[in-house]
């Protein structure tokens, strides 16, 4: 009997040291084999599939658009065309109506081309070179000279180059490319941080799940624990060693532990959804961790987070913050803007020259290159604003203000940053010191419950003694599962610091959030840590709103 007693803490110890595996038991059961999920390939898929990083990659494409078309006015911009023209009814249309001889009286072929009359000759020759000069000039054509000119011609082609230069604009174009440059410079640190906060979340919702299926573990192996008290006190109470009091203390225990396993199991399930949504991963997918809580990830996975991060940097001074440095790229965007604006008082000066080649064929396609006459000019044109009705003093006071806002938000976000910056470090420090005291702790409840469960099964403790030695060694592991969990993101947080947005430590889920100790008079009701598959609004910053975030949750 006695042999069927202490196998009881074996078959609990066993139930431990297998639960490496229990978050994927319920999968494999179903008959889908699991897919293997490590740290590094979940920040390289979400990477791959996150809008937010795709979105801050559009609007580097943009900013880099928008500096080619700043640049551009600093050559000369050369248009090329070619049209064709077909008249269907035109007011000159009257000259060539007057040039028709098909109706009418009919000119005389044998017209001079001037006349002048001749005394020598006989009346009779005289009167008719008369009759004839006056014939042919009631039957000429006065317009006939315009027949060879564009007007109201039916087929016109058109080849032209127009080319314009600016010469002098008062410093707008120069203005304008800073301005395009800052945009650029702004919208890079934007795709930096926001592949930095998708390593962050990536890091945070998969440790999330390792302590979700960690803390539900941890319920399981207490749950066998107490199904074990539960035998040997049911045995040692039909050897009547044990009083009824004793066999209730334990049924109550067991049954009580129950609902949280429930609960853990659940929130395992939720943590695990979350992280599948991050990676835009079948929710009905089953998947297995590999990457474990512990003390020694951070030294080997780092790195490869880092160079993922693309330039994330350990850098923790106030002007290598990705929103301090973003703010002094809009602080000098609007600068260039007020300097635009400024300009616009100053005269403008270009060059143009139009070329162009002009066809006037019988027909609209039969045409050939001598058909074509030339045209070409070339010109400078100035414009200089006299009288605007206060619009460019307007466009200054904008600019203007916008340059003092720009200038206030960039000192705003480096007091903020300073912040920020010592919240990561403390919190880095306290998760350390926590995650080296739950050690300890961890190892003591742990030795305490084995000799705990010999002396009950000695018969020289109670059932209460056992209970509480069983729910503080519950209490030190969660510790420890929460307190690796904190430790990770500290490290990673930390890693990522320079190019993370302002906010992202304060308040992180699940950061220092220990498990509440229970006293040992009270039955063990598992208390509730920060849940780690609890959704979490992310905070992301622009290069103008990244000084108005403080330190909200992320």
């Amino acid at each position: 009997m006695r042999n069927r007693i202490r196998r009881g803490p074996v078959v609990g110890l066993a139930v431990l040291l297998i639960g490496a595996g229990g978050g994927a038991r319920a999968q494999q059961a179903a008959g889908v084999a699991p897919r293997a999920l490590s740290l590094e390939e979940a920040v390289r898929l979400a990477e791959e599939r996150s809008e937010q990083v795709a979105i801050a990659r559009a609007a580097v494409m943009r900013a880099k658009g928008q500096e080619y078309q700043a640049r551009s006015q600093y050559f000369p911009q050369i248009y090329g065309s070619l049209g064709y023209t077909r008249t269907l009814a035109s007011e000159f249309s009257v000259l060539t109506a007057t040039s028709d001889t098909t109706t009418g009286p009919q000119r005389p072929a044998n017209c001079p081309g001037s006349f002048v009359p001749d005394p020598s000759l006989p009346l009779e020759q005289r009167v008719d070179s008369l009759e004839l000069a006056l014939q042919c000039a009631t039957t000429a054509n006065p317009f006939s000279s315009f027949r060879n000119l564009p007007f109201g011609r039916t087929n016109q082609w058109n080849l032209g180059l127009s080319f314009s230069q600016t010469l002098f604009s008062g410093g707008r174009v120069q203005a304008q490319n800073r301005a395009a440059h800052a945009g650029r410079t702004a919208a890079e640190i934007g795709l930096r941080s926001a592949r930095a906060q998708l390593v962050l979340d990536v890091t945070e919702a998969y440790f999330d799940a390792a302590l979700a299926d960690r803390l539900y573990r941890i319920a399981e192996a207490t749950l066998a624990q107490s199904q074990t008290a539960l035998e040997q006190t049911r045995l040692a109470r039909q050897v009547g060693t044990q009083p009824e009091f004793e066999l209730l203390r334990a049924q109550v225990a067991y049954e009580n532990q129950k609902p949280l396993v429930i609960q853990r199991r659940s929130e395992r399930d939720i943590a695990y959804m979350r992280l599948k949504q991050l990676l835009d991963l079948p929710l009905d997918q089953p998947v297995t961790l590999t990457t474990e809580l512990g003390d020694t990830l951070p030294a080997v996975a780092l790195p490869k987070l880092t160079a993922l991060a693309d330039g994330a940097r350990s850098d923790t001074a106030v002007a290598s913050r990705a929103p301090v440095r973003q703010a002094e790229a809009a602080l000098r965007a609007q600068e260039a803007q007020a300097k635009v604006a400024a300009a616009q008082r100053w005269p403008g000066l270009s060059l143009t020259s139009q070329y162009g080649r002009v066809a006037y064929p019988e027909t609209g396609l039969a045409i050939s290159w001598d058909q074509f006459r030339s045209n070409w000019t070339i010109g400078a044109s100035l414009q200089l604003p006299l009288f605007t009705g206060g619009r460019i003093k307007g466009d200054e006071m904008v600019a203007q203000a916008n340059v003092v806002e720009a200038r206030a938000r960039l000192q705003q976000t480096r007091e903020l940053a300073a912040l920020d910056t010592k919240s990561a470090l403390e919190r880095l420090e306290a998760a350390q010191a926590a995650y080296e005291a739950s050690a300890g702790t961890a190892a003591q409840a742990q030795r305490a419950y084995q000799i705990a469960d010999l002396r009950y099964r000695e018969g020289i403790s109670t059932q209460l003694e056992l209970a509480d030695s069983r729910l503080l060694l519950e209490q030190a592991e969660a510790n420890r599962a929460v307190a690796a969990r904190d430790l990770q993101i500290a490290r990673t947080r930390l890693a990522l610091l320079a190019d993370l947005p302002l906010g992202t430590t304060a308040g992180a889920p699940g950061a220092g959030a220990p498990v509440t100790t229970v006293t040992p008079q009270t039955q063990p009701i598992q208390p509730q840590p920060a849940s780690p598959a609890a959704p979490q609004t992310q905070t992301r910053t622009t290069a103008v709103q990244a000084s108005q975030v403080g330190t909200s949750n992320p």
